[in-house]
């Protein structure tokens, strides 16, 4: 069931360093009929991503070069800017020394 789930992980990178997930990255914790508890640590900056739970009933993984697999690469949105930090300052100093109502009433307290 490893080499499947080497598979599924193939085509991913660790988004800290860049580096492919290895054979090493993925710990199968338990294996269950239904699931399996699996770990995936990068190998070579050894920065963890958690513990993944997968159902699983009898799958078969296709290559992963076939291309409905393929990940495609999105932009995500603008950086932020120097002007951006700068509106934020001047609409929360804005808001005034009451700012406190515009909070959720669970969240009023914790603002304190």
């Amino acid at each position: 069931m490893k080499k499947s789930f080497n598979k599924l992980f193939a085509n991913m990178c660790c988004s800290q360093c860049g580096a492919d997930f290895t054979d090493e990255s993925i710990t199968v914790l338990r294996e269950e009929d239904e699931f399996s508890v699996l770990q995936i640590v990068c190998s070579k900056c050894k920065k963890s991503f958690g513990i993944a739970f997968l159902g699983h009933s009898n799958f078969a993984l296709k290559n992963p070069s076939d291309s409905d697999l393929a990940f495609e690469l999105q932009e995500g949105p603008d950086a932020v800017s120097v002007d951006d930090v700068i509106d934020a300052h001047r609409f929360i100093k804005g808001l005034g020394a009451d700012w406190q109502k515009h909070l959720p009433k669970d969240y009023r307290d914790m603002a304190k």
